[in-house]
């Protein structure tokens, strides 16, 4: 019996943070009904590529990549609001991500006990709270995009949309824990969760490094807190290697016959020697393949830098069942696993 089996989502969101949540829903067993406008949710057409949908038409991939484990509907809300409402009545959960405030005029008010998550950029309340955002300028207002990029390079934005994707997973995490609260006697919920508030949130220890008066700069693959902790190039390609504590030094130390100052076994002066500590590592990888350097590092964490194809050819990902078909379209699994369960 998977966690969330009979409850029942109405995923009425569009591109990517909402429908990711309400997949990951779906992941965990609920009974997912998406409604999209007749004309389609329009990462339908964000391709080329484009592929065999889940229902058989032609379809962008980015589309499936978050709508996966759905019963797909199409209502026009201006002329079909009651079909809408109607399956409202029927639901646990809701989903939306309207312009604040669109949800109440088109179709509130709600049952008592009905959970509704609002996924906007902003927030619903706020100066900024009727700006459009895409997951590019929440990551430039946020901040991100500075500390992004080589040094000497632009701004760059992190490969996926990352803040969408966090948004989802903030939207399943706010959501469980309403359901749980319900289950014990609560009433329904409204939940308020914006790509902005994930964005500065999941700054971490950039985030506190500004607010303690350290503003970092873009560094590439570097690390404001570590030494060594980057790419590094090796002799057939571009190989992380992120070195976390005295341990995993000594050990890339005595992998790699460095000949290195006992002081430098403190990562405060290793970033005080950030230059030449690198530089010294860096004129050894390059003596190495990135297989080789897999082989003498055990122990420390590393790994040649993978394209996405390797990456999802890797053993691992084999092992774990990374890439499943679903409706005979391949497609990414779900992260979700459970080792054991009680009925």
């Amino acid at each position: 019996m998977m966690p969330l089996e009979g409850i029942r989502v109405l995923d009425l969101s569009r591109i990517l943070a909402g429908p990711h949540a309400a997949q990951s829903l779906s992941d965990l067993g609920a009974d997912v009904i998406k409604v999209e406008a007749p004309w389609g949710d329009d990462s339908r057409t964000w391709g080329p590529p484009f592929q065999q949908g889940f229902d058989g038409g032609e379809v962008a991939s980015y589309f499936l990549s978050c709508n996966r484990g759905k019963k797909i509907v199409f209502a026009n809300l201006k002329n079909e609001r009651e079909r809408v409402r109607s399956l409202m009545d029927t639901v646990d959960v809701v989903i939306e991500n309207f312009k604040p405030g669109a949800f109440d005029r088109l179709l509130g008010p709600v049952k008592p006990d009905l959970i509704i998550c609002s996924i906007s950029g902003y927030g619903q309340e706020g100066p900024r709270r009727d700006e459009p955002a895409f997951d590019l300028t929440m990551q430039a207002r946020s901040g991100i995009m500075s500390v992004t990029g080589e040094e000497d390079g632009p701004p760059a934005k992190v490969g996926v949309a990352w803040i969408d994707v966090m948004t989802g997973m903030n939207a399943v995490s706010s959501i469980l824990a309403c359901l749980l609260r319900r289950n014990r006697g609560g009433g329904g919920a409204r939940i308020d969760i914006s790509l902005w508030d994930t964005a500065v949130s999941s700054l971490v220890n950039q985030g506190h490094n500004a607010l303690a008066g350290m503003e970092t700069g873009r560094m590439g693959s570097r690390h404001p807190n570590l030494v060594p902790y980057r790419v590094f190039r090796a002799s057939d390609g571009w190989f992380a290697i992120g070195v976390g504590t005295s341990g995993q030094w000594e050990k890339m130390v005595d992998a790699l016959s460095l000949s290195v100052p006992a002081s430098w076994n403190e990562n405060r002066v290793r970033i005080q020697k950030r230059d030449e500590v690198e530089r010294m590592v860096q004129d050894t990888i390059g003596e190495f393949t990135r297989a080789e350097l897999e082989g003498l590092l055990q122990g420390v964490p590393c790994a040649p830098v993978n394209t996405i194809s390797e990456a999802l050819d890797d053993p691992q990902s084999k092992s774990r069942g990374n890439v499943i078909e679903y409706s005979g379209v391949p497609t990414l699994a779900s992260p979700f696993r459970f080792i054991s369960s009680t009925e």
